[in-house]
């Protein structure tokens, strides 16, 4: 048994599953932000981030497994901290882009999203078992479940933006998705605070 109460056989099924999500996230997060950059896709951009920031989460809450409650507590705050830094830096690059332009590319835009949200629920499927477990892991389940509705928005945005020929839809998916990392932070914080 580890400190945490928990036996040696779900801990190392934690670190399995830890270190697949982990490495989903990691490619799909230089798919999205390569593609994001040449499509000038602020949602593709922010939802890369969120990838960014789901992996080094699954990174942190890796590092935690086989703790003590307090060590799991502390990643989970430490997770949500710097899911809410990026989420300010995704609305940053809205702006930057509302002021200077951009020309978003609406069928890179709904094809990467489409193999984001493959990924991702692949992620949810894998971490559903422990999403009322310790706080490292229940965090975990915030970030993918979050990433499903990003994805989702990011598809969306892609079309409105080939129906309309406007950049709005995807500054607001930008938007939308910087909304929703702050808010996955913030409930990762309070999670691991209660």
């Amino acid at each position: 048994m580890s400190d945490c109460g928990c036996s040696d056989a779900a801990e190392r099924l934690q670190g399995r599953v830890l270190k697949v999500l982990l490495a989903i996230n990691a490619v799909m997060f230089v798919v999205e932000v390569v593609v994001g950059w040449l499509a000038e896709s602020t949602g593709l951009l922010g939802d890369s981030l969120d990838m960014l920031a789901d992996a080094l989460v699954y990174g942190i809450a890796l590092s935690a497994v086989g703790g003590a409650a307090a060590a799991k507590q502390r990643a989970a705050r430490l997770s949500g901290a710097f899911q809410m830094i990026l989420g300010f830096g995704v609305l940053l690059e809205v702006v930057r882009r509302l002021v200077h332009g951009s020309e978003p590319q609406s069928l890179l835009i709904m094809g990467i999203g489409a193999g984001a949200l493959v990924a991702n629920i692949i992620c949810l499927a894998l971490i559903a078992k422990h999403r009322h477990g310790e706080a490292h892991m229940r965090a975990s389940w915030i970030f993918s479940a979050n990433d499903v509705i990003a994805n989702l928005g990011v598809i969306i945005s892609g079309a409105l933006v080939l129906m309309t020929g406007s950049h709005l839809p995807d500054l607001i998916a930008g938007t939308v998705i910087a909304g929703l990392v702050l808010w996955g932070g913030i409930r990762i914080i309070k999670d691991s605070s209660a």
